[in-house]
């Protein structure tokens, strides 16, 4: 019985060209792939800041209900030069000046903006779209558990009803795109998360 001959082809490897086009692809594919692995721990860690600084205000909220008066947040800088935020659990008028026993929060690289004109992409129409206005500053809450603001001498807060509180957090990623999040206090001091989706045509979207 005859047998046939097997191609000289047959088990040869990669050629040097099919190599040099697979490295391409994967060298195309990592270009693509590590920008947006890194933007999407950079949206993360934004994310958790927001839902920590969202922690933070409830506290602020829990604290004065309990103790029938009214808290700040305020801001501090903490070893290292980054922003803390803490809340200002001295007697009235407070200090403004972090303490032992203060809740506090590193927020790390995230840049906290207080009060509207952040400059985040769609901020006009984000506003516009919660149908309240906002106090300036950081929040502070009152013994009701509402939003109120701070006397000239410090010995009062004052709720204004249809005001509640607004701040704008983002980071800068590697590649020089930034994050955005939303933390918003209504009127009535329910406490929400919010986060732009990305681009120019983004979306802000409730948590």
């Amino acid at each position: 019985m005859l047998k046939r001959k097997k191609s000289g082809k047959c088990g040869h490897g990669f050629s040097l060209l099919e190599l040099m086009v697979v490295v391409a692809v994967i060298m195309v594919l990592a270009g693509v792939l590590v920008p947006l692995s890194v933007n999407t721990i950079y949206s993360v860690k934004l994310h958790y800041a927001a839902i920590d600084v969202t922690g933070l205000i409830q506290s602020a909220r829990i604290q004065a209900v309990r103790k029938n008066t009214f808290y700040p947040v305020a801001q501090t800088s903490l070893t290292g030069g980054s922003n803390g935020y803490f809340v200002d659990l001295s007697p009235v008028p407070h200090t403004g000046t972090f303490a032992s026993g203060d809740p506090l929060l590193s927020v790390g690289s995230t840049t906290v903006h207080a009060g509207t004109g952040s400059g985040a992409p769609g901020e006009s129409n984000f506003v516009s779209s919660l149908n309240f206005g906002f106090n300036a500053g950081l929040p502070t809450m009152d013994a009701r558990g509402l939003p109120c603001v701070i006397s000239t001498s410090a010995l009062t807060c004052s709720e204004t009803p249809g005001l509640g509180f607004i701040l704008f957090l983002s980071n800068q990623g590697e590649f020089g795109n930034a994050n955005w999040a939303s933390v918003v206090v209504s009127p009535s001091g329910r406490v929400q998360v919010w986060s732009y989706s990305g681009g120019a045509n983004g979306n802000w979207a409730q948590l």
